[in-house]
């Protein structure tokens, strides 16, 4: 299969269009996307067994604005025992300074503690009328899966799915999704 590709990147971003026919992934006609994007030099970070209070999200996110620290791709779960624990992504060159943060703040919101992986990053694809095609987030990520590529989180908006891996993964994931999708 040949693809002509046009590539734009901003900073550590990179944002793909590719053009191109490919077989068809579920046997039902492709759903068609806008387009792949890339995000690298990444760290996740997660706040873990937090106590369900008020504000706990400001205070994590509040502390590290304060810093400087740009914070993407945000996602805040409960567990199976009333406490929360909240993944984002930060700049690699961000990590220790995070880190030394979130040492501080987690003592004044009784986290269970912060771990870390590095270095991820982060593929999405986005499009128009992501909520009218409910089949979009089981195409990729089977998609992923088929490619061998390991999902550290997922998350989503109203017209982007995007999910954390391994940085190392990125060119795969890129190649397995512009498989599995009609790309403009």
């Amino acid at each position: 299969m040949t693809f002509s590709e046009a590539v734009f990147t901003i900073g550590s971003v990179k944002l793909f269009f590719l053009r191109g026919e490919s077989e068809d992934f579920w046997g039902m006609g492709k759903v068609k996307i806008g387009g792949i994007i890339q995000s690298k030099q990444l760290a996740q970070v997660g706040v873990m067994s937090i106590p369900d209070q008020i504000g706990v999200p400001g205070k994590i996110f509040g502390a590290l604005g304060e810093e400087g620290i740009n914070v993407q791709f945000i996602v805040q779960f409960a567990d199976g025992y009333g406490r929360g624990n909240t993944v984002f992504c930060v700049d690699r060159k961000d990590l220790e300074e995070t880190l030394r943060i979130l040492n501080c703040v987690q003592l004044s919101i009784g986290s269970g503690g912060v771990t870390h992986q590095s270095p991820v990053g982060i593929i999405s694809v986005f499009g128009p009328h992501f909520r009218e095609k409910p089949s979009i987030a089981g195409t990729m990520f089977t998609a992923l899966g088929n490619a061998g590529i390991n999902i550290l989180a997922i998350s989503t908006s109203i017209s982007t799915l995007s999910c954390v891996i391994d940085e190392a993964l990125l060119p795969e994931a890129v190649h397995a999704i512009s498989e599995a999708f009609e790309l403009p």
